[in-house]
């Protein structure tokens, strides 16, 4: 079984977002850079997988400039067979993201397509299932828990409601959410080995796709900055405030 892995290098989860002046989009220069976490306990569960002797390669790749090199080493560092970068310097939206992942798919021909729900940059929560429309892949998305046999998945997703369990038959794509598990540390040994681990760079303009832009970025601002709070020295005076100031029914 063969596990292929979708990682994206996103800003660093705890780094203060700031927009650049001409609104163009958000501050990237000198700013630390990290593995999407949702991603990351993809890679963790796929490692899983592996350590349970149900897949025998688990496969990172990633869409992006040069500087992904080091998110698929990381990936490489906590334990990834090996890499693929489709390289490029443009701003994808997720469909064509999707149809990129879609030849990577059908270059590797894996079992299994596990990736993070969404990144944390745009928030879009489409690819992976645009990835399994595009395949014709049964999916199973916000994954809270995998159990595997030969043939199928056994899925419990978290909805609205409470915990849905679902099985999928392979290959298949399944999208992970934050309950899956708890990623594991890149040991420093591991980190000298990812160095020589097989990370295979492949040009967008080389896979023969014809991707087209639907999506144009306007404007980018930041959300109003919240005004401080007020104490009050009654339950009157809150309830005043909370219906002429607040204008709460």
């Amino acid at each position: 079984m063969k596990i292929l892995v979708a990682v994206k290098r996103v800003i660093d989860p705890y780094v203060k977002i700031r927009v650049k002046s001409d609104h163009s989009g958000v501050e990237t220069q000198n700013i630390k850079m990290a593995m999407n976490p949702f991603d990351e306990i993809a890679v963790e569960e796929a490692l899983r997988l592996r350590e349970k002797n149900w897949a025998t390669e688990v496969i990172a790749v990633s869409i992006g400039g040069d500087s992904s090199q080091e998110t698929l080493r990381h990936a490489l560092a906590l334990g990834a067979d090996r890499a693929v970068l489709v390289q490029t310097e443009d701003s994808l939206e997720s469909l064509n993201i999707a149809k990129i992942l879609k030849k990577i798919v059908d270059d590797e021909k894996p079992d299994l397509v596990l990736m993070g729900k969404q990144a944390i940059d745009g928030d879009n929560n489409q690819t992976p299932q645009m990835l399994a429309a595009l395949l014709n892949w049964p999916q199973a998305t916000y994954a809270s828990k995998i159990e595997a046999t030969n043939d199928h998945l056994q899925v419990t997703r978290e909805i609205d409601g409470g915990l849905e369990t679902i099985s999928v038959h392979l290959p298949a794509v399944v999208s992970t959410d934050l309950r899956l598990n708890e990623p594991r540390y890149a040991s420093l040994p591991n980190i000298m080995k990812a160095k020589k681990k097989p990370l295979d760079i492949r040009k967008l303009d080389g896979l023969g796709l014809s991707l087209k832009k639907h999506i144009e970025v306007l404007n980018v601002t930041a959300p109003p900055t919240r005004s401080g709070g007020v104490k009050v020295d009654s339950v009157t005076e809150l309830l005043d405030k909370l219906q002429h100031e607040a204008k709460v029914l």
